[in-house]
């Protein structure tokens, strides 16, 4: 069974592709974006990777 872990990071909007291709060439994969707190236009992604066991 895969085991999982999990990270979020701000994602801004002037730096997007940097932003995930950096996650992305650790090995996270991005499973979701959402709106960050209220008041702001920034974004919050959500990653997971497989833990190595």
């Amino acid at each position: 069974m895969t085991t999982w872990e999990y990270a979020t990071a701000p994602l801004l909007t002037h730096a997007t592709k940097q932003i995930l291709d950096t996650w992305g060439s650790e090995g996270w994969e991005l499973v979701t974006v959402i709106p960050g707190p209220a008041g702001t236009d920034n974004l919050v992604a959500y990653f997971k990777r497989p833990v190595n066991q």
